[in-house]
């Protein structure tokens, strides 16, 4: 029987219906005030989730008035260098209305996590309130960016730290997307994409099992995001054997039962190579 939209191994898509896409422009630059302007006219324009892009600095953990940092500070992204940072980021946003909050931590992802619980906090409510998107994909560093801290053991832990804390406390957070956008964007094939960022996605997922954390409590929280370029023919088979690959994986090698686990949910940017140069 020919497969259908929504039915395993869901190589058509994880539903039968259409359903609005989240509308996220990827923006950040400056100081956190600067960047709070910027959402703010994002909001009233429709968007309706953010995509915060964060300095090289922040991303590498450094603060802003570090030696390493000269030169890199606010250019790439916002600079944040504390909670304080964060609240005139996020001031006047209402984070309970928008889809999601998402953002470059990879090597700081369990910080991002800290910063917008302490956030919520202070604010005196649930962080589970609102979606928060953690990229969190450390692994895709040493391969293809480079903002790694951590050797891949340490980094590997704290990505999971994330992640197991994520699921147990702020189910409604994704604590991983796992990333092959930047590894196409290095050079990668369509299927190097999909193959490099599937065997990350092993590495946390087994350490995640090794943890207690069942497939169906972890699987159904993730998303994965992709590159989309003009090989128009590539790209819809990319993500048509992405999406059968990953329903077979979390059947066959951990066993997943709830149909939502081996649902791929994609997340996906147009390729920045794609662009025209400026």
């Amino acid at each position: 029987m020919r497969e259908q939209p929504g039915e395993y191994p869901y190589t058509r898509g994880i539903t039968t219906e259409p359903h609005p896409w989240i509308m996220g422009q990827y923006a950040g630059f400056g100081t956190a005030a600067d960047s709070n302007q910027r959402f703010r006219a994002l909001l009233e324009a429709g968007v309706t989730g953010f995509s915060v892009a964060l300095d090289l600095p922040t991303q590498m953990g450094l603060d802003s008035d570090d030696p390493r940092a000269r030169g890199e500070v606010g250019r790439v992204g916002v600079a944040i260098d504390s909670l304080a940072d964060v609240e005139i980021l996020m001031d006047g946003i209402p984070l309970e209305s928008i889809s999601q909050v998402r953002t470059t931590a990879n090597s700081i992802g369990y910080l991002w996590a800290a910063l917008f619980t302490a956030l919520a906090q202070d604010q005196g409510r649930d962080p589970n309130e609102f979606g928060l998107f953690i990229q969190n994909d450390v692994l895709k560093e040493f391969i293809a960016r480079g903002t790694q801290i951590f050797p891949p053991g340490p980094s590997l832990r704290l990505a999971v730290d994330t992640i197991e804390h994520c699921v147990r406390h702020t189910p409604r957070w994704v604590p991983l997307a796992m990333s092959g956008y930047h590894i196409a964007e290095s050079g990668g094939t369509a299927a190097q994409e999909v193959g490099y960022t599937f065997a990350n996605a092993i590495a946390y997922l087994d350490e995640t099992g090794r943890r207690g954390v069942g497939i169906d409590d972890v699987a159904p929280t993730l998303f994965t995001f992709l590159s989309v370029g003009i090989d128009f023919l590539d790209e819809i088979a990319k993500l048509r054997a992405a999406r059968r690959v990953w329903a077979h994986l979390v059947r066959d090698r951990y066993g997943a039962a709830d149909p939502r686990s081996a649902q791929l949910r994609i997340f996906a940017f147009t390729a920045g190579s794609s662009f025209t140069a400026q």
